[in-house]
Order: structure tokens, then sequence, then C-alpha cells
């Protein structure tokens, strides 16, 4: 990974909560960063290939749309853990997988549209080659935290 510039850090600052709705909403980042369109967009490809950035989203009620969401505990033999984060990071409805010290070493949550879908992404998720044990603890009710990072 290379260091990230006084002009990444703006960049990332801005696209963690300032993503204008707009129909070129790079562009109007771009002007606020002094630059062109162009080159916010090559810059963000480049950071996300550089491991900086997973992906850039929106956040959205999953609960008034019919989702449910689920926080997963796995216990990971400790050399598969990155093996492992890298299979559960393509599912699109896994997101926050983070490591962890102690029995229950990588966690992560899981937003599906259903229970079906719930449980076929758990069951192949528990056949991956490193994971020992999971827990499974749903969510009742929603705490919304806003983590920002300050990169300047």
């Amino acid at each position: 990974m290379t260091e990230l510039t006084i002009f990444d850090k703006s960049l990332l600052n801005l696209l963690q909560s300032n993503i204008p709705i707009c129909s070129r909403p790079f562009e109007e980042m771009a002007k606020k960063l002094g630059t062109d369109e162009q080159t916010v967009l090559k810059r963000l490809r480049e950071l996300k290939a550089e491991g900086y950035l997973r992906r850039i989203g929106t956040f959205f009620n999953s609960n008034s749309l019919g989702y449910q969401g689920t926080l997963i505990a796995l216990s990971v033999e400790p050399e598969k853990i990155q093996q492992v984060a890298e299979k559960i990071n393509n599912y699109s409805g896994a997101t926050h997988n983070y490591e962890r010290e102690g029995q229950f070493n990588l966690w992560f949550t899981l937003i599906t549209p259903n229970q079906v879908q719930e449980q076929k992404i758990l069951s192949e998720v528990r056949e991956l080659n490193g994971v020992e044990d999971m827990i499974c603890l749903k969510s009742n009710k929603k705490y919304k935290v806003n983590v920002q990072f300050n990169l300047q």
C-alpha cells in the first residue's frame, strides 16, 4: 500500500459522509477538492485496488425494507482468517467484517431479505475451510453509530 497523500485523505473524508445526491456526485466532489471528475474516479479506483476502500455504497433502513440483520461471530483457525474474511466479503449482505481477539476472532454483520437467504449464506460460511464454530446474534433493537475517520 502506498502512503495516503493529502488529496487522498481529503477525498476519503468527503467520501465518508458528503457524497452529493445528484447525477454527477464525483464531479461535485472534484469541485470541492479543486480537481476534475476523472481525477477523482481514477484515484478512487486506485485506492480500492490498494485496499483502502472495500466498497462505496449507501446505507438504508433495512428493517423498513423487509431485511433482517444478524451479527455473526466466528471462531476461525488463525492462519485461515484472511482467507475466510475474503470469502465473506464476497457476499453482498456482509458488512463490518473485523478480526478480534479471543476464541471468536472474526465478526461480521449479515443483512438478508429473508430467513432462507440468511440460512443459505450461513450454511456456506460454516463450511468454509478454517471455520471451527459460529454464533449468530439476531438484532432485536437497532443502535446506529456513525463512525467517521478524520484522516487529516
